[in-house]
């Protein structure tokens, strides 16, 4: 009895071993994602020119620039927290407003994934004579959802001395 006990346990005890060493030498391999960060820069330079248009034609409406979460940090201001809060701003921006600005995409930095993105980037404004009377830099985390990147939290600084 006690040499079926025993080698009933040795038994249990081999083939728990043994399955043990199996399972962790079929582990996968992790699958990689292949970054085309060029095109991501490309891709997100789209989303900056059609912005300025937008902005520019005087009609500022939703055009999947800002996620509805997004939060936005202007100059001398509060942040301005969701993307209704967000286009409303722009929209009383753009009242009367003959001044035209582009965006220009500098860098681009890509999560391992791809799908967060930050941008760093340069604006100009132009009077109504094109004649550039503000520059300045911006930052924008780009996340992507449902397919797309949306900004989710942008800041900015102007180059023009505080008066």
């Amino acid at each position: 009895m006690k040499t079926t006990i025993i080698k009933a346990t040795t038994f249990v005890c081999i083939t728990s071993l043994m399955l043990a060493c199996q399972s962790q030498t079929k582990k996968e391999e992790p699958t990689t994602v292949t970054i085309d960060k060029e095109q991501i820069k490309k891709e997100i330079q789209a989303k900056e020119t059609e912005f300025a248009a937008t902005y520019n034609s005087g009609v500022v409406k939703n055009i999947g620039y800002y996620a509805d979460d997004a939060t936005s940090f202007y100059q001398n201001r509060k942040p301005l927290v969701g993307k209704d809060s967000i286009i409303a701003f722009l929209q009383s921006d753009v009242i009367g407003n003959t001044d035209k600005i582009s965006f220009t995409t500098n860098e681009v930095f890509v999560s391992e994934n791809g799908n967060m993105v930050v941008e760093v980037g340069s604006f100009t404004v132009v009077d109504s004579t094109n004649t550039p009377f503000n520059t300045g830099n911006y930052m924008t985390l780009f996340e992507k959802r449902n397919g797309s990147y949306v900004a989710v939290r942008d800041m900015s600084a102007s180059d023009r001395p505080i008066k």
